[in-house]
């Protein structure tokens, strides 16, 4: 028989497969990523696994789970992690290496261990935070100023979601009535598609005129909220020109879209008493300022009253004052006069009496008719002077009587009135007096305190003298 110098190629993959069989007898565990995942009709599940490095694909291998391990090993990976076996996961899985003359080399997935895939996740996301760390974008949304009253709000969520509409129903249906104006984005809020969906929205909501950006998501599963650790959802949060504030519905973890934005609050419906609480707290605010307004108008018309209730005594003890001293004047004077006159008139009565006696001894010298044209004489001069008296008494009286007229309290007893302005001092024109002016009034049996609503002038006025 001839020696050949080639192989055939059966039989050069039949050799592959010995030394495949003979390199890896038993099954092993190998670290992959799944790149795609097709659960088929028979029941079997068809996997390519890969490995990455930066982004760069370095190495890719077909794998399958037979139809009777692919059930146990789905619920075991679920329950363990609390999300399915998907694509983009990095998995550690035992399997069997096998070699097939038709399709080169394949895994027969028998087992997964899904703490390893739970401490990738939690690798990757502590990569992620410390990424964002050194960009600064766990500061950027808190650099942002919220308004007290946040009242404009753009919301991205999906229009079905229960989280969503409890949260409208819950800030409009307030009992204080507060209004707001709420504009909806809506966004795939779970999947693979989820954070370019919601980038999306953020975008189209930081053009618009609004307080703040919520985005809301009710509870879920981790697979469901996962989308919400994407390190580019996180960065697209934090560069938004406006305070977003999530509500992603989650009790204990926080995820990065959390930690980027301005505020995060467990539920939806927390997020709505948030917005409600500073409404409320702004009305606090206002009914203490209105009750301190009050307190201090109450205090300043106190202290107005007391002031007009002090200067009304001095006024009516200034008024008193001055008419004492104008009685004591008219007395005064009235006695002066008096005194002047009765002194003048008993002068004038010694002046005579002393005339009378001079002409009395000189007509006694004389003849008898001279002494009784004497006599008559005096009796003339006594009937002159004592007319003369009369009159000066009459005077007198009359002088009394125009002293008596011109007392104030005389006038004030025909009706007449003194006004002071705010001065003080008695008013005498209406030039100096205002509209709104507060003027004295007082009366004979006493005084009151009015305001001017109008004011005439005898020069342009003449037909409104009469107001009353």
């Amino acid at each position: 028989m001839e020696k050949r110098g080639y192989l055939e190629l059966l039989e050069l993959q039949k050799c592959i497969q010995e030394s495949i069989e003979d390199a890896f007898p038993g099954a092993l565990w190998v670290k992959a990523e799944i790149s795609s995942l097709s659960p088929r009709s028979n029941g079997h599940c068809y996997l390519n696994l890969s490995q990455s490095r930066g982004n760069a694909v370095v190495a890719e291998c077909r794998a399958m789970i037979w139809k009777w391990v692919y059930p146990r090993l789905r619920a075991f990976f679920r329950e363990a992690t609390g999300q399915d076996l998907q694509a983009g996961l990095t998995v550690l899985v035992r399997a069997k290496v096998n070699y097939s003359e038709l399709y080169g080399v394949s895994l027969f997935v028998e087992d997964i261990d899904p703490a390893f895939t739970l401490g990738e996740q939690a690798l990757e996301r502590k990569r992620n935070i410390e990424r964002l760390e050194q960009g600064g974008y766990l500061e950027m949304q808190k650099e942002l100023a919220l308004p007290d009253v946040p009242r404009r709000l753009a919301i991205i969520s999906s229009k079905t979601a229960a989280g969503y509409q409890d949260f409208c129903r819950h800030l409009t249906q307030n009992p204080r009535g507060y209004a707001f104006c709420l504009d909806l984005f809506e966004a795939l809020m779970q999947g693979e598609k989820a954070p370019a969906s919601i980038a999306d929205a953020l975008e189209q909501a930081a053009g618009g005129k609004y307080d703040a950006i919520l985005i809301l998501r009710g509870g879920g599963s981790d697979t469901d909220l996962s989308c919400y650790d994407d390190y580019s959802l996180a960065v697209a949060v934090a560069c938004c020109p406006v305070p977003v504030i999530s509500a992603i519905g989650h009790d204990k973890d926080v995820h990065l879209v959390d930690m980027t934005a301005h505020e995060s609050v467990k539920t939806p419906t927390a997020l709505a008493d948030l917005f409600l609480d500073a409404f409320a707290a702004r009305d606090a605010e206002a009914d203490a300022l209105e009750d301190r307004i009050a307190d201090a108008a109450l205090e300043a018309v106190s202290r107005a009253l007391l002031r007009l209730s002090a200067m009304d005594s001095r006024l009516q003890r200034a008024v008193q004052g001055r008419l004492a001293m104008m009685e004591r004047r008219v007395q005064a004077v009235s006695g002066r006069i008096r005194l002047g006159l009765s002194r003048k008139l008993s002068l004038r009565e010694n002046a005579l009496q002393r005339s009378a006696g001079r002409i009395s001894r000189g007509l006694e010298a004389k003849c008898g008719k001279e002494v009784n044209r004497t006599q008559a004489a005096v009796h003339r001069l006594r009937f002159a002077a004592s007319a003369r008296l009369s009159q000066a008494m009459s005077q007198l009286a009359l002088s009394e009587a125009r002293i008596k007229s011109t007392d104030p309290r005389s006038i004030l007893a025909l009706g007449y009135v003194l006004v002071s302005g705010r001065d003080r001092r008695i008013l005498k024109s209406v030039q100096r007096v205002d509209v709104g002016d507060r003027i004295g009034v007082r009366f004979n049996d006493g005084s009151l305190i009015a305001r001017v609503e109008e004011v005439y002038s005898s020069e342009t006025d003449n037909e409104k003298h009469n107001i009353a």
